[in-house]
């Protein structure tokens, strides 16, 4: 069955390479034949698994289609090249091609489509390459938001903010999740906002950054509903605990379901918080039993200190 259908690919590829001959009363190659052949040998040539030929056969049907000035039929065929060379584990080379192809997509006038090739090469390569996908998915983002499409543009945006998060670049993550909540805020999904919110705190807090934390949560304020809400209530007491390096509090906040519930990646950061100094609560700790052989001069020095009581 392999060979029947390799030898049938071979077929193709002779009649296309027959197309665009030219001689003494053909002086213009038939580059549409030739690509529709292409395509046929490509296709009989994938059924055969031999995705190397099926792949160079995509990549002639490409260039036939633009020397045509079908930059449509170009792209899809770079874009089939680049899922072969998927089926062959070249996922950096196949999404160069998927790439190449959205390129195409857009020059020709078709943003979505280009889109849709554009988080498709993300999928792919997100396991092998999270900084290529998380470039892909904001690609992605922004031809959606161009074309006016926020709730698509926004949902690319997340798993960029995610893959960011889960390669602990905070940084990026909270310029990445400030977008996403103001595009949030601009198609009124205000519950969604809140979430954003505690996002963005969680991810200033892992920068040791508590200002910005603060200030995310005092902007939040503007929004319809969060003052009240069990989001922002739970919020000023992760803030309260972490000023006050009280780790039990900041811990109950962030088991707390609000916490445990949201996306993985966000809920990891609110259960691996640390407060800063250690996570030492500010209240009287138990005397701790000493090793023999060691004065207690320390606890001493304290009842010192403390003698003449705290008021």
């Amino acid at each position: 069955m392999a060979a029947q259908k390799i030898n049938e690919g071979l077929e193709h590829l002779a009649k296309a390479e027959k197309y665009l001959k030219t001689g003494f009363l053909k002086w213009k190659p038939d580059y549409d034949s030739a690509a529709s052949e292409y395509g046929k040998a490509a296709v009989a040539f994938k059924n055969a698994k031999q995705f190397e030929q099926a792949k160079d056969a995509c990549l002639r049907e490409a260039v036939a289609h633009e020397n045509n000035r079908a930059l449509f039929h170009a792209a899809k065929a770079y874009e089939q090249a680049g899922m072969m060379l998927k089926e062959m584990q070249k996922l950096p080379e196949a999404v160069q091609l998927i790439e190449k192809a959205s390129t195409m997509y857009l020059e020709n006038g078709t943003p979505d489509t280009a889109a849709m090739a554009l988080e498709r090469a993300g999928k792919l390569i997100e396991n092998v390459d999270p900084e290529k996908a998380v470039q892909l998915y904001q690609q992605t983002a922004n031809v959606f938001e161009n074309e006016e499409r926020l709730r698509q543009a926004v949902e690319l945006l997340g798993k960029a903010s995610r893959l960011l998060v889960r390669g602990r670049r905070f940084d990026e993550a909270a310029l990445s999740i400030q977008k996403e909540k103001n595009i949030y805020k601009e198609i009124e999904n205000y519950p969604t906002c809140y979430k954003k919110t505690i996002a963005q705190v969680l991810v200033h807090l892992h920068r040791n950054d508590y200002v910005a934390a603060e200030r995310c949560v005092r902007e939040s304020y503007s929004i319809p509903g969060f003052n009240g809400s069990e989001d922002c209530a739970a919020l000023e007491q992760l803030l309260e605990g972490y000023d006050q390096q009280d780790q039990d509090q900041v811990s109950e906040v962030c088991n707390s379901p609000l916490f445990k519930y949201m996306d993985n990646d966000y809920a990891k950061l609110g259960l691996s918080l640390v407060v800063p100094g250690g996570g030492v609560k500010k209240s009287p700790a138990a005397p701790q039993a000493k090793p023999d052989g060691i004065a207690s001069a320390a606890p001493e020095e304290e009842e010192d200190e403390y003698s003449g009581g705290l008021c």
